[in-house]
This record gives structure tokens, sequence and C-alpha cells, in this order.
């Protein structure tokens, strides 16, 4: 479940004035459900999902994510709750370069805390279907092979929160209705709470939930397709 409840972000721009990037935003969506987050750039988009993360803090109001308010957690306490609750997903893939897809998908089990990492690497890339790439660099893989262990990495721990910020933005239209469905079909079969920032239209009508952001604000109330 994730609740926000009269969210405010602002920031300082460098000649003083105050820039207000989100402002008073409530929403709830209940556990395993799915939300697309849609706007023009610079409408807050990608803050949103960053607080969502617990990677930025807003200025005001509550972040419920989980069941968890997050929003007044500790440095520590927030770093825990998202090894244990949170996936991320990003247009850049954000694989390290000189690691097999094995390695990199290894790493997220490890900052996990998984037990027997290795296996659960190799579960998960066998579930995006790259059980025959694991040993291939970033390098040598195509870029829908580099999202999907990204999506592997993410996923390796099966968290109840995937969050995922233009995961398709970078790839050509082949790649991208692919990725898409296999992000789709973790949803669904792993019941996993899913949050995506897109610009396309496509994909956020076959999301359970729309949210239009407008310069900092919700356009409309959240609709359903």
């Amino acid at each position: 479940m994730i609740e926000l409840t009269g969210l405010t972000k602002t920031f300082t721009a460098p000649g003083g004035e105050r820039l207000t990037v989100l402002e008073d935003l409530h929403f709830r969506l209940p556990e395993g459900g799915s939300l697309a987050v849609q706007g023009p750039s610079g409408s807050g988009k990608s803050t949103l999902l960053a607080i969502l993360a617990g990677l930025e803090r807003p200025t005001s109001g509550e972040v419920r994510v989980a069941g968890k308010r997050i929003d007044n957690l500790g440095e520590r306490d927030l770093s825990a709750f998202r090894a244990r609750n949170l996936g991320f997903v990003f247009q850049a893939f954000h694989l390290l370069p000189h690691f097999s897809a094995l390695q990199n998908v290894c790493v997220g089990a490890e900052i996990a805390g998984l037990a027997a990492p290795l296996a659960r690497a190799r579960e998960a890339l066998d579930r995006v279907g790259l059980a025959d790439r694991m040993g291939h660099l970033p390098g040598q893989l195509s870029g829908g092979e580099c999202q999907r262990v990204a999506i592997a990495r993410a996923m390796v721990a099966r968290p109840p929160i995937l969050l995922c910020d233009e995961p398709t933005g970078s790839l050509d239209p082949r790649n991208a209705d692919h990725v898409f469905e296999l992000i789709l079909g973790l949803h669904r079969d792993l019941g996993t709470t899913l949050v995506m920032v897109t610009h396309d239209p496509r994909l956020a009508e076959r999301l359970g939930t729309r949210l239009l952001l407008e310069r900092g604000r919700m356009a409309a109330p959240a609709v359903e397709p």
C-alpha cells in the first residue's frame, strides 16, 4: 500500500526563490495495485518517485509505503526499509559495466541480505528469460537484454513494491513492448505493487490507475482506465 497525505516538496533556487515541485498531493494505491504516473517534463514525476523511494524527503505531508510511514525515518532505517521493500528500474539500466549479468543481479541479492545470493540471482535471470546470457557483460547485451538484467536485479528479493522510471524510454518499440510485458507479468504473478512513470499512453492504459501531474499538482483525480 502507498498513501500520500498533503505531500508538498519545495526547493530553493540559486537566486533564493522557493520553487514548488509537488503541491498538496493526496493519493492511495492499494497493495498489489498498479499506477501510471504521467505529465509533461518538469511536472514532478521523477521527484514523486524519488520521494516514494525515500531518496528525497518531502517538505511537508506524510508518505506511507508498504504500510509504514517513511518520511520521518532516519537514514539507517530508511536504507534497511528500501532493501527489504523496494525494487527499482530506471531508463538508463545502471548496470556495473565490468560485472556479468549474473554478478550484477547477485549484487542486488547481497544488498538485500538474501541467503544463497548466487542461486537467487540465477533464478531471477531465468525468470526474465536470460538463462543463457548470465556470463555476458552489459556491453555484450542488447538494450532490451540490459533492461531485463536490471529488472532481474530489482526483483531478485521479490520486494512488495516496484518503482519504474521510464523503463522503456530508451528502447525501440519491439523491446519496449517486451520489457513492459515482462514487468506487467511479474506484477501480476508476484502480486507486486507497481508504480511506473511513463510518457507512453499505450502503456499507461494497461495499468490499473493513472495519475496525471501538471506543475506539481494532480491535474484530476486519479482514474482507472
